[in-house]
């Protein structure tokens, strides 16, 4: 994909971003739709890297994919440490965690319906 004028749609996001976690291993990825819920994005993923350099990793390979695709720049909070990886990209927002820290916050609760809860356990 090259580098147009047209921006994506928040679908066509989602499914880069889902396609670059897939590349780089993440683990357990958990995308939850938004729309209707929150002003805040469309979609929401969640996923885990198995050790601090690896979330690093994954965050730094997202963020440079999609500038390249998209021409998009994403704000990243927490890079520097490696527990949580928050990745804005306007329409999708990114959590990467490390497992245990992933455990502790529980944001798939807090943002889930108890059917999509149910989906993703079946996952």
């Amino acid at each position: 994909m090259s580098l147009t004028s047209k921006q994506p749609s928040s679908e066509e996001l989602l499914e880069r971003i889902l396609s670059s976690l897939d590349d780089d291993k993440a683990e357990d990825v958990v995308r939850i739709d938004l729309r209707g819920k929150s002003e805040i994005a469309d979609y929401m993923v969640i996923c885990s890297g198995r050790s601090s350099r690896q979330v690093q990793s994954i965050a730094e390979k997202l963020t440079d994919r999609l500038k390249q695709d998209f021409g998009r720049l994403s704000k990243v909070e927490g890079k520097e440490q490696g527990d949580w990886v928050l990745i804005d990209t306007g329409d999708v927002i990114v959590h990467v965690f490390r497992p245990e820290v992933r455990a502790f916050y529980q944001l798939e609760k807090m943002w889930m319906s108890p059917e999509q809860a149910v989906a993703a356990a079946r996952n």
